[in-house]
């Protein structure tokens, strides 16, 4: 019998290329402001596309842009290899395409480049994600921004039904401020929602000036902090900027003692 743990020659190449690049171009959904995800249809491995060189991800990304998906290349430094890749955990990705639809295309494993981040952080914090609430989120938005639906498809709304399922079993990120409370977000319209994360990356890049603190918070919980005029809860803002119409639940009054 083989030696199971021989690592391939082509995957072993693939690797080094990942590790020993300078920066790399991954291909971004304007939908979402996160990677562009892909399910593979016949191993389901939810993907994500990168390339070692811009001129070549202008001229494989075009056929995306041909089906009218809406893309934009980002460039991913060296020095920020690390946390590009641990948010593709959080996102519920769990394979990197390299060099996509070329004749050197390699798909690794994300668990085989980087080991998942989390399972030890600093002062007792928790560690908290909701990877399948975000990547549902990530393909249902990619479809309803891209072709601007009046309603929904079957498909569509079994994924909406998950989303709120998802939801409802998770744990959050919330942000408040010691002297302010929580923020809120208002919308062009005048409403106000209030954000809260997914995780602490998509927290990091909400509080980039580290005004706000962190608290965790589950699901049944969140109408408990809800601001009064906040019409519901935004996920991930500078994210999948998903807005959630959550009510405030009134606080319960103690009944009045009898006097007399």
């Amino acid at each position: 019998m083989g030696n199971e743990n021989v690592v391939q020659p082509e995957k072993q190449a693939a690797m080094r290329t990942l590790s020993g690049a300078r920066e790399l171009y991954v291909l971004i959904s304007l939908c979402t402001k996160m990677p562009f995800v892909m399910c593979d249809p016949e191993t389901f491995d939810d993907e994500i596309f990168i390339y070692e060189k811009e001129e070549d991800i202008k001229r494989e990304g075009k056929r995306f842009v041909d089906q009218k998906i809406p893309l934009q290349i980002a460039k991913v430094e060296q020095k920020d290899f690390l946390n590009f890749y641990a948010n593709l955990f959080t996102m519920g990705v769990n394979c990197v395409v390299l060099n996509g639809y070329m004749p050197g295309e390699y798909k690794l494993q994300l668990s085989d480049m980087v080991k998942k981040p989390g399972q030890k952080l600093p002062n007792g914090q928790v560690w908290v994600e909701n990877p399948g609430l975000h990547l549902t989120a990530i393909y249902f938005l990619q479809e309803v921004r891209r072709q601007k639906l009046s309603e929904l498809t079957d498909e569509l709304k079994e994924m909406q039904e998950e989303i709120l399922a998802d939801y409802g079993k998770g744990t959050y990120v919330a942000a408040f401020h010691e002297n302010n409370g929580v923020p809120l977000l208002k919308q062009k319209n005048g409403d106000a929602f209030q954000p809260v994360f997914t995780d602490i990356l998509e927290f990091r890049k909400f509080n980039k000036d580290n005004q706000f603190k962190a608290a965790m918070v589950t699901a049944a919980k969140i109408p408990e902090i809800l601001a009064g005029e906040a019409k519901g809860v935004v996920i991930n803002p500078f994210g999948i900027n998903l807005q959630l119409p959550i009510t405030k639940r009134p606080v319960k009054k103690e009944p009045e003692k009898d006097t007399e």
